[in-house]
């Protein structure tokens, strides 16, 4: 293999980041929060936490709301009022086991 500068490494992984987002957020919005938690274990909310605790590792103070936004790319209430649909009590009960699973307190 190559080797691969730290800033290039860096500026590759943002790239790829950069893809993911736009494959959740533009290519597949019929894939909803829940079935990404119920199969990954992690969904677009957890993209957004992780860009608020990356934030935060750098000095950056940034709410939940303000890292949504961003990641969104909207207010996420307007973003679940467009694309986000009822999940049926399987699904719920689902989530509910692989949200303490993986992120390991109560989902909101």
């Amino acid at each position: 293999m190559t080797k691969i500068d730290e800033r290039t490494m860096i500026e590759i992984e943002a790239a790829a980041f950069r893809r993911l987002r736009k494959h959740l957020m533009e290519d597949r919005l019929d894939v909803q929060n829940i079935d990404l938690m119920n199969l990954a274990g992690f969904c677009r909310n957890c993209l957004s936490r992780w860009m608020q605790e990356a934030a935060a590792e750098r000095g950056i103070e940034m709410s939940k709301a303000e890292a949504r936004e961003l990641y969104y790319g909207m207010p996420y209430d307007e973003w679940k009022a467009k694309y986000q649909t009822e999940a049926d009590e399987a699904k719920k009960a689902a989530f509910e086991k692989a949200f303490a699973e993986n992120v390991g307190k109560e989902a909101d």
